[in-house]
């Protein structure tokens, strides 16, 4: 393969950049969606199985993709086990857990707890891998969880339901301790499958586990909501899932790990801006704050060291 000229690679990372920041705007968006739903009759469950419908397609089309790509080492049971088990944990409990919580909490809110889940990486790794806690990690997690405090304190001073806003947090934060996990344990089953079939092979089981679930405890007549949510739910499963997946990889293997996170870290600050124009959510200047700090904080963790 010839190598790149100068301007070949200077177009090759601006696409890359462009991808992930595509990616981070669509994830970011999905709690701004959800609130939006909500404005609708329609409960937790029913929304979630709406957005798992809609995006199972593209799953399956993801994993066929893969498969005829070909690579990967060849499955045994136990990454079957491993994969069902990190589909049930990952997507369909932590997808819940934010779900539910964002019935209490800002969207704006909702997406700096949720993009906690690298501190929390980084605290099971010292708990049950015996990672060392060095001085930028404890400097990382002051940062991320003072700003989280700073902002809770700023919600709590302007009133409301101190119990709806605890419990809401707490939901959220609840989904990104589970989705910390997943990644975590996953870690080992990406590096033997590749991150494409891993992400469309965990994505279906999920998907699976809610619409059972669904099924189950509400039946097919629940889906017999306004329309409005059925678009909601179409955006929501295209633009604030399936497209960011394959933006993101697509970016990740244009800049690289450290580039990428450098851009990811937009994230939440777009959460603020969408949830201002589609929910009036107010920006205050301690929310800025608070926000500057976590992602700070979460940036000296998520952007490796470069080697001398």
């Amino acid at each position: 393969m010839t190598a790149l000229s100068g301007a070949a690679r200077a177009r090759h990372a601006y696409i890359g950049v462009a991808c992930v920041l595509i990616g981070t705007i669509g994830f970011s968006g999905k709690a701004v969606i959800v609130k939006l739903a909500y404005q609708y009759p329609v409960d937790v469950m029913t929304l979630l199985a709406l957005r798992m419908i809609c995006s199972l397609p593209f799953f399956v089309a993801m994993a066929m993709w893969a498969g005829l790509r070909g690579g990967g080492a060849k499955m045994t049971r136990n990454d079957w086990l491993a994969i069902i088990s990190l589909g049930f944990i990952g997507y369909y409990v932590s997808s819940y857990l934010d779900f539910a919580g964002l019935q209490y909490i800002s969207a704006g809110l909702g997406r700096l707890i949720l993009y906690l889940y690298p501190t929390l990486v980084l605290i099971l790794s010292a708990l049950f891998l015996g990672q060392l806690i060095r001085t930028r990690h404890m400097l990382s997690l002051a940062l991320s969880y003072g700003g989280i405090v700073l902002v809770f304190y700023e919600q709590m001073g302007i009133g409301g339901d101190h119990h709806a806003l605890l419990l809401g947090g707490g939901l959220v934060f609840a989904g990104a301790v589970t989705y910390a996990i997943y990644l975590l344990a996953g870690s080992r089953v990406v590096l033997k499958l590749g991150s494409m079939r891993f992400t469309a092979y965990t994505s279906i089981a999920a998907c699976v586990f809610v619409i059972v679930h669904f099924m189950i405890t509400h039946g097919p007549s629940a889906l017999e909501v306004p329309h409005q949510v059925y678009w909601l739910s179409i955006v929501m499963a295209v633009f604030s899932t399936v497209l960011p997946i394959w933006m993101m990889a697509e970016g990740l293997r244009r800049i690289g790990a450290n580039q990428a996170a450098l851009v990811a870290c937009f994230g939440p600050i777009s959460t603020f801006v969408l949830a201002r124009i589609f929910l009036d959510e107010p920006i205050g200047a301690v929310q800025l704050v608070g926000a500057v700090l976590v992602l700070a904080g979460v940036m000296i963790i998520s952007v490796k060291p470069q080697a001398a």
